[in-house]
């Protein structure tokens, strides 16, 4: 990880993932920027976050990534319990499956490999 890009100074990164229809995609894309990835960046210890993609034919597997400075800065977002996941009242529209944990991983280099 560089010193300064996304995440930069991180302690912990916070991963969700969710599967949706394909042609949902860029609608979904949308609605987590106004939800969630919105709520991470607005919370004090967020680092940043963003989404990645990857397509299945007609299903589309959805993972969150959120970098934050410590686990109490992920349960000012989240709540006590944070590897419970957060969701939205739309979710139910776009997903078809879901995780209802999250992983949290900690990071031990804050360098780039050679």
């Amino acid at each position: 990880m560089t010193t300064d890009g996304p995440g930069a100074g991180a302690s912990i990164v916070r991963t969700w993932s969710g599967w949706i229809r394909s042609t949902d995609r860029a609608s979904y894309s949308a609605y987590l920027e106004e939800t969630g990835l919105s709520e991470y960046r607005q919370t004090p210890g967020n680092l940043g976050a963003f989404t990645m993609f990857r397509a299945e034919g007609d299903r589309t597997e959805v993972t969150t990534v959120s970098f934050w400075t410590d686990r109490e800065s992920i349960r000012a977002f989240a709540g006590d319990d944070i590897e419970v996941a957060v969701f939205y009242p739309e979710d139910d529209e776009y997903l078809l499956e879901r995780d209802s944990f999250t992983r949290h991983y900690e990071i031990d280099s804050p360098t780039e490999p050679a």
